[in-house]
């Protein structure tokens, strides 16, 4: 486990909850140094701090999501939400304020860590494939295509296209989709889930204004739609 903040007295807490539990952290106090430990290393996840020196999280995560997939688990300061917003547009699996409890950390960790390891699962681990219009998505490899053209998804976008899909149609609500993908309880003010949608529509090349893929269903949730607009 790699923490990197520059609070090195929150990096000590953490070492010390999580290392009795059988996790092995290090720990890195700037940005550069923490990017350069996260290419270099080999660690089941990232806790990366937004505000740092030299460096700050969120280009950390943007160089990072270069070269690895890693889980990463965000840190804000009290939970801000353009912070969240850029993190989740960077491709960070989850995120926490930073008044979090250990309880809760340990639980964002290990959800993010499952997500990540059903992701890579080897294709000869299985084979469920979904198929709708020129969409496919290969569950078993964490494979999904557009007209035979690799999407390169999060493990989360990943999850949210396999449920809206799996739906066959049906509008799957903004609290079904946070408790399905991220495993934890539904937060009305959590617009997290908005975010993962708004990322996966750009990679789909879509259109909330007059969409193909993705429809949002005001006050409900989203809707998985035909290739030419029309209901699955």
């Amino acid at each position: 486990m790699l923490v990197v903040d520059d609070d090195k007295k929150l990096c000590g807490l953490i070492r010390e909850y999580l290392e009795p539990l059988g996790y092995r952290v290090s720990m890195r106090h700037t940005g550069t140094e923490g990017l350069q430990a996260a290419l270099e290393g080999s660690y089941e996840a990232v806790i990366l701090d937004v505000m740092m020196p030299e460096m700050d999280g969120i280009e950390v995560l943007r160089e990072l999501r270069k070269e690895s997939r890693v889980p990463v688990l965000m840190l804000t300061a009290m939970g801000e939400e353009s912070d969240r917003i850029a993190g989740l547009e960077m491709g960070a699996d989850d995120y926490l304020p930073k008044t979090f409890s250990t309880r809760e950390l340990l639980a964002r960790l290990r959800a993010v860590m499952r997500r990540s390891h059903r992701a890579e699962v080897k294709p000869n681990e299985g084979h469920d494939e979904l198929v709708i219009g020129d969409l496919r998505l290969e569950e078993g490899s964490h494979l999904a295509t557009k007209g035979g053209e690799v999407l390169d998804l999060t493990a989360l976008e990943f999850a949210i296209l396999g449920s809206l899909m799996r739906a066959g149609g049906r509008v799957k609500s903004r609290e079904e989709l946070i408790e399905e993908v991220s495993k934890r309880k539904f937060d009305v003010f959590d617009r997290s889930i908005d975010v993962h949608i708004s990322a996966l529509r750009r990679k789909l090349g879509d259109d909330a204004k007059d969409p193909k893929y993705i429809r949002t269903i005001r006050a409900v949730g989203y809707q998985l739609i035909g290739k030419e607009g029309e209901q699955v």
